[in-house]
């Protein structure tokens, strides 16, 4: 990773993106509305429930249609978010999966890791550990964080990085690991916060992605989606319970909607929650409006004077 050169009294960003979380009727077709209370804080129905956010938050419900028919897909969704470019429009659609050649390019030039090294902000680091067949056979199609990762010089986080506390998977449980015979620890929402809160500690910027709410949207299993948004829901509030919220602005938004209407296998147009807490909250209640919004809410809390 980038040298750790800066003073780290400065004010942090804590980033967690959750994959395929929308704002949701109140029916039983939302698990984030069966849980209740359990689901706190990603349980956000309407925008009136910004003045109930836990432990001093604000939520703004964030367009993720950016102004083009269609559902909000993952690719275009993602690097709308990593870019600050409203890249449905730039392109004239909403792409699904994997970002194509002209949003790697974007990526390449603009991602908000390379923004932020730009104006020398760091370190920044993306938490996120990878499994060891993306070093033997690196996949064709890479995540738009992956190609943002790559694109600004950073180092990928490996298993080794998970077993010393130093990177959590994306399945922040380890779960998955496990199953697949993998030697790394079994982490419970507490534990997994305590990495990743100790990750912010020693970067300006830090970014955790969390894709698992997608495909349990795809999957349409109310039992599952209830299960995983309880545990997820857990893993957050430990999160905002740990940090240093004088210093650390959280923030977490999400790409589209999905696991919020279990009705259907697709995505939704519906609004995505996002989520802010800490030192620079009203910056964020101030300026998103859409996911286009995102980057440069970042770059000017990571920038702004007061920052120092």
């Amino acid at each position: 990773m980038i040298a750790h050169t800066h003073n780290l009294d400065l004010s942090r960003v804590l980033f967690i993106f959750i994959d395929g979380l929308g704002i949701g009727a109140r029916d039983e077709h939302n698990p984030l509305h069966l849980l209740g209370a359990e689901a706190e804080p990603l349980a956000v129905f309407e925008a009136e429930d910004a003045g109930a956010m836990m432990l001093d938050g604000v939520m703004i419900a964030t367009d993720a249609t950016l102004g083009i028919d269609g559902r909000p897909q993952s690719a275009s969704g993602q690097t709308t978010i990593l870019t600050g470019l409203n890249v449905p429009r730039l392109l004239g659609l909403h792409k699904h999966g994997f970002p194509n050649a002209a949003m790697r390019e974007l990526l390449d030039e603009h991602s908000i890791f390379k923004q932020l090294l730009a104006y020398d902000v760091q370190p920044v680091t993306f938490a996120n550990a990878y499994s060891p067949k993306f070093f033997t056979s690196r996949p064709r199609w890479l995540a738009a964080t992956t190609v943002a990762v790559k694109a600004a010089g950073l180092s990928f986080r490996t298993l080794d990085d998970a077993r010393a506390g130093e990177a959590l998977y994306h399945d922040w449980s380890n779960k998955i690991l496990i199953a697949a015979g993998e030697d790394v620890p079994a982490f419970d929402a507490e534990q997994a916060a305590d990495v990743l809160v100790g990750l912010s500690r020693t970067s300006r910027f830090t970014l955790y992605e969390y894709f698992l709410t997608d495909r349990a949207g795809h999957g349409q299993d109310i039992v599952y989606a209830t299960t995983l948004l309880r545990e997820l829901a857990r893993f957050v509030r430990a999160v905002i319970e740990r940090i240093d919220l004088s210093r650390t602005t959280v923030i977490i938004t999400s790409d589209h909607g999905n696991i919020e209407d279990l009705s259907t296998r697709n995505h939704t147009r519906n609004p995505v929650p996002t989520l802010a807490w800490g030192l620079h909250r009203d910056v964020v209640k101030r300026r998103v409006r859409t996911l286009a919004d995102i980057t440069p809410t970042i770059v000017e809390i990571l920038t702004r004077p007061s920052a120092a």
